[in-house]
């Protein structure tokens, strides 16, 4: 069992219980899945950057990542439906308590310039969503093997029912907000 995991179930849970009053066990919210998505709309013109992504994520993640595709065609930006246009992966379980553990006490401290999180990315029902500009903060990267800094999407889907919980709950795991 995760390490992140046993301090939840030890300590977090009881905290949330006397916070929040709950009555039944099932109503303490935990950590549902956690999404990380590559966005790159370059990936229509030079298709090695889509493929390199693919492999980043794998090593961040240890999980294989699916590539995901463009629902409609935009002219504008020369994207026909079904094109790659990035790629995606969900954790649950033991695997994604393991990544929310690295990106909390490792990836997000060697972030350039980091004062903390911003507390008004949840989205009205205790999800959170970060974006991080540079995917190289994970100690996974070979700095010196990337072609490209692409930016990461993370979104953490928590069984929380409002924001009010859910920061309780992140704030309890140690996601360093600002204060």
């Amino acid at each position: 069992m995760s390490q992140l995991k046993t301090f939840y179930e030890e300590r977090v849970v009881p905290e949330l219980v006397e916070t929040f009053k709950y009555k039944n066990a099932m109503q303490v919210p935990k950590l549902k899945k956690i999404v990380l998505n590559f966005g790159l709309g370059e990936a229509i013109h030079n298709i090695k950057i889509l493929d390199s992504a693919v492999e980043e994520l794998k090593a961040i993640t240890g999980q294989q990542p699916v590539v995901t595709r463009a629902k409609k065609s935009i002219a504008a930006f020369k994207l026909r439906q079904g094109m790659p246009i990035g790629c995606m992966v969900t954790l649950r379980r033991k695997r994604m308590y393991d990544f929310y553990n690295k990106l909390v006490n490792v990836a997000l401290p060697r972030v350039r310039d980091f004062r903390g999180l911003s507390g008004k990315a949840l989205d009205g029902h205790g999800n959170y969503t970060l974006g991080i500009k540079e995917h190289i903060i994970f100690p996974e990267i070979d700095y010196d093997k990337i072609d490209k800094i692409k930016g990461l999407n993370i979104t953490v889907v928590t069984t929380a029912q409002t924001d009010k919980e859910g920061r309780k709950l992140f704030h309890l795991l140690g996601m360093p907000f600002r204060s």
